[in-house]
């Protein structure tokens, strides 16, 4: 049964927790990971992700604590597959939710997403850093919604401070993008840290992490961005109209090309941050 409770704002929620208990939000190994329930405000798209195992603990915690108001806008829901890729403000409105197991450690999107399916997601959660784990993943930018254009993509990542998933599916159907450990912007030089890697399913996934070869992770400019480089190549490259792209081989990374064709034409694009 879903339980309700008013505390405040989740950062103080979440700060409150992790004084507490610690330990409660390592990263467990993967053969003894346990299911992940959602702390989360009915009406904000607000949550934290906590372990089957500590849902009584914190019930207890919270109601013991003096001043509690009459529990309207915080539940406990179970991150279902069903609500992997929906709106998780609409996603539990049933009065009475079960809690069901889940097996597999797989990132919430706060949207649908046109281009990443549950094994996309499965595959790129275990190259995630671990500061990503725990976070719902937000969309800031998608061609369909916001038209093809690289400076829309920095406009709408204007003031952000996570790292980024760039998804891109090409005319040949191919699905590939990278992980940025930092936000797409325009610079004079480049930037990113070694959490940044390039991905493909082509049709297996493969995640192509620093080589170590140099630090070319970033750059972007108004006429286009680029990711992974050295000697005149670049691992991604991406037009100011996000229509044509590359892919070729690149020191940063040693990967190979991404797509199945060196050169593509975008069909669909998508960036999803961190939600904190």
């Amino acid at each position: 049964m879903g339980v309700a409770y008013s505390v405040g704002e989740v950062d103080h929620l979440y700060t409150f927790f992790v004084q507490w208990s610690p330990n409660m939000y390592s990263k467990a190994n993967k053969k003894h990971r346990q299911p992940r329930y959602l702390i989360r405000e009915k009406h904000q798209n607000r949550f934290l992700v906590v372990k089957k195992s500590k849902v009584a603990v914190i019930s207890k915690l919270l109601l013991s604590k003096p001043g509690n108001p009459s529990a309207k806008n915080w539940e406990i829901i179970k991150v279902k597959d069903s609500h992997r890729r929906v709106s998780l403000c609409s996603s539990v409105e049933s009065e009475d939710p079960e809690y069901q197991e889940e097996h597999e450690d797989i990132p919430v999107l706060s949207e649908f997403s046109e281009l990443l399916e549950d094994h996309h997601l499965e595959n790129l959660a275990s190259h995630m850093p671990a500061r990503t784990q725990g976070y719902p993943w937000q969309l800031v930018y998608s061609i369909a919604i916001h038209g093809s254009s690289l400076k829309t993509l920095y406009r709408n990542m204007a003031g952000l401070d996570s790292p980024v998933l760039l998804v891109i599916r090409d005319m040949h159907k191919k699905v590939f993008g990278a992980f940025s450990s930092e936000p797409f912007r325009i610079s004079k030089h480049c930037y990113g840290t070694g959490e940044t890697f390039l991905f493909s399913f082509n049709p297996d996934f493969q995640a192509y992490r620093w080589s170590g070869e140099n630090s070319y992770f970033v750059s972007g400019s108004l006429d286009s961005l680029h990711i992974g480089g050295g000697g005149g190549e670049f691992g991604l490259w991406l037009d100011a109209d996000l229509y044509h792209g590359s892919s070729l081989s690149c020191p940063t990374f040693h990967n190979a090309p991404l797509s199945t064709h060196t050169d593509f034409v975008v069909k669909g694009l998508e960036v999803w941050t961190v939600q904190k």
